[in-house]
């Protein structure tokens, strides 16, 4: 049976994580240096982890907050383990992040030839909001999504 971590990314975590980002989005991948700026804003402004299976790293994901908003600035799975739920594992662990940090309102950028990516956020209750035209390249739009928290 295949143990499922999410967990704090660590420094050793970057090559794995760096992996993922470039087999899933080649044209325009995470560096390894976004990553560390994401781990050392840890504990001032973002949380930022791994999901591991069986100790092996399958997805990642970081979380800016300031003030009573958040970005989702990443969430990827491996390509290998998509279609099992593990996204939405890893923004319900964003989620509740943003909740202890009194967050009301999160926000992400989706790109808009990411069908697997849209409907997921859409099921999870994020409604577009805005559109930044050739934000990726010619047809390909940054897509605004946001959702509202309710801290019950």
């Amino acid at each position: 049976m295949t143990e499922n971590v999410i967990r704090p990314m660590l420094w050793w975590d970057i090559p794995a994580v760096v992996a993922i980002e470039n087999d899933l989005f080649p044209v325009d991948p995470w560096s390894a240096e976004l990553f560390w700026a994401e781990l050392a804003g840890v504990g001032e402004s973002r949380d930022v982890a791994v999901l591991c299976l069986d100790d092996k790293v399958a997805g990642y994901c970081s979380l800016r907050h300031v003030g009573s908003e958040g970005d989702i600035n990443t969430i990827a799975v491996a390509a290998s383990h998509q279609g099992q739920g593990l996204g939405s594992q890893l923004y319900e662990w964003m989620r509740l992040r943003a909740i202890e940090h009194g967050i009301n309102q999160l926000f992400l950028e989706v790109r808009s030839d990411n069908e697997t990516a849209k409907n997921m956020y859409l099921s999870l209750g994020f409604e577009e909001i805005d559109r930044r035209k050739d934000y990726y390249a010619v047809d390909v739009h940054a897509l605004v999504m946001r959702k509202r928290l309710s801290h019950d």
